[in-house]
């Protein structure tokens, strides 16, 4: 588990614990958090960001007990993440993002038509790579939304 430190001036690492070989329970969670908390001082403690797992839930409940004051958030970006997965598994955004995977796929494994999609789009790569898959599915589904031209290569004589 990391800990890291945000404040105005900077973004920091604060803290590692190997918990390879215990189990990632709310309770050992809370300790190793609390015990931070307590390192750094409740009084310069505000927020606890995490991700929303079930573990870091129960971590929630008993700081909320023991520190009131301190206010427990889950990841925006992982709560964004769970989004585009639930909207990925919709069977009108499956389709389609199979479609794409596909395409892409097989631009990416032929030379040829590789060589031809760098032309048509000025040496742009189509897969967008995010921070999870399904972020790069989306970005990936977008990036073909904008290159138009790709129209053009299909019925060119190239």
């Amino acid at each position: 588990m990391n800990l890291c430190v945000n404040c105005k001036e900077d973004t920091g690492f604060l803290s590692s614990k190997d918990s390879s070989t215990e189990a990632h329970m709310g309770e050992n969670i809370f300790k190793y958090v609390l015990c931070t908390i307590e390192e750094v001082g409740p009084k310069n403690v505000v927020q606890v960001v995490t991700d929303n797992a079930s573990n870091n839930m129960a971590a929630t409940k008993m700081l909320k007990v023991k520190m009131p004051s301190i206010f427990w958030s889950s990841c925006a970006i992982h709560t964004i993440n769970l989004m585009l997965e639930g909207i990925d598994k919709l069977p009108k955004f499956k389709n389609t993002l199979e479609e794409a995977k596909s395409f892409t796929i097989f631009i990416y494994a032929h030379h040829t038509t590789l060589t031809l999609i760098r032309a048509f789009t000025r040496k742009r790569d189509i897969v967008r790579p995010g921070v999870t898959r399904f972020a790069s599915a989306f970005l990936t589904l977008a990036s073909l939304l904008e290159k138009k031209k790709l129209r053009a290569m299909f019925t060119s004589t190239d």
